[in-house]
């Protein structure tokens, strides 16, 4: 029953399907050479905190934080690829996202990747995979290269020639400072694999470190595509496990969630309470996902659930997700 069911609509919907259209491998490549000296940049204005221009030199120190992001990025979107290609559904090659690191603006030089699906999934099994592969091989990478960044810190010779006066009494007065929000995970690896006995930067000093930086950036990233709402990796996969009804259910939950931390940090900051609980980006995203991802997710023609191992991988994906998240990713501190 369940196999001509989802037939049934395979010859349904054949007629939808987008063509086939050939890859323009100019674009892709194109994409990817402008998005790697968009990203060498903005490591050069992290790490420096130069805003330049710069000589080829000072655009060598920004290829830690490039080759790093690039890697993530490409790791997780090839995980897509590679498991829609196995379920024999028709997909692009990634588009990388360039974005110009502009002077005094957050930005890590890129928005990620996309790849586009050209033919429909007609089971939630390949829904499930196809979701999950991205995030897994992304977190791996990320995984690796925070790893790496734990063991590797510079001295404070280094901190010491992007601030001469970072340990001088007055250091940091009278300016806005920026910190990064910790999560479970970054603070776990932090307590195992940084040397406790050396110097090791503060939240507000982390993104002067490659690959600390896209370390952060990487599970903020992840944790962003894992919730579990409408199209995001979070909402394919939640659709795969629990069904739409529950999935529906599940995401209306954690649209709640995110409105409310951007509501409470729009209210820390603005009444200064100094509390650090929320971040008004949670609110744009919490807006983004309602009007234009939309929270409930597209019918898949297929009613038989996942296997047991699938179920297990899912819940562990969404336990990466929990030690990932950071309610307040990105604070300013006002003097």
């Amino acid at each position: 029953m369940p196999e001509s069911f989802t037939d049934y609509f395979k010859s349904s919907f054949k007629s939808k399907d987008k063509e086939k259209k050939k890859d323009n491998y100019l674009l892709h490549i194109g994409l990817f050479i402008v998005t790697f000296i968009t990203t060498t940049i903005a490591g050069v204005q992290w790490t420096t905190g130069q805003i330049g221009p710069y000589e080829l030199d000072t655009l060598m120190k920004g290829l830690p934080y490039s080759l790093s992001i690039m890697t993530i990025i490409s790791f997780h979107e090839f995980g897509h690829f590679f498991a829609a290609k196995f379920h024999r559904i028709k997909v692009t090659f990634p588009y990388y996202i360039p974005f110009p690191p502009l002077a005094y603006f957050i930005n890590f030089g890129t928005m990620g990747a996309v790849i586009r699906t050209r033919s429909r999934i007609y089971s939630r099994k390949a829904m499930f995979d196809i979701g999950v592969a991205g995030p897994l091989a992304g977190f791996a990478a990320c995984l690796v290269i925070l790893i790496y960044g734990f063991i590797s810190v510079p001295g404070t010779e280094y901190i010491l020639s992007i601030h001469p006066d970072y340990f001088q009494s007055e250091f940091g007065q009278g300016i806005p400072s920026l910190v990064f929000g910790d999560s479970i995970l970054f603070s776990f690896l932090r307590s195992i694999f940084a040397n406790q006995s050396a110097f090791f930067p503060p939240m507000s000093e982390v993104y002067h470190y490659p690959f600390l930086c896209v370390g952060w950036f990487g599970l903020f990233i992840t944790s962003m595509n894992m919730i579990p709402v409408g199209q995001l990796d979070g909402g394919h996969i939640s659709y795969a496990m629990f069904g739409d009804e529950n999935s529906y259910k599940i995401s209306a939950i954690a649209f709640i969630i995110l409105f409310v931390l951007g509501i409470f940090g729009i209210v820390d900051a603005s009444m200064e309470f100094g509390l650090s609980v929320g971040w008004s980006g949670w609110l744009f995203w919490s807006l983004v996902l309602y009007f234009i991802i939309k929270l409930k997710h597209p019918p898949v023609p297929d009613p038989v659930p996942l296997d047991r191992r699938r179920m297990i991988i899912g819940y562990c994906t969404f336990i990466i997700f929990i030690i990932s998240f950071s309610p307040a990713p990105i604070i300013f501190n006002l003097p």
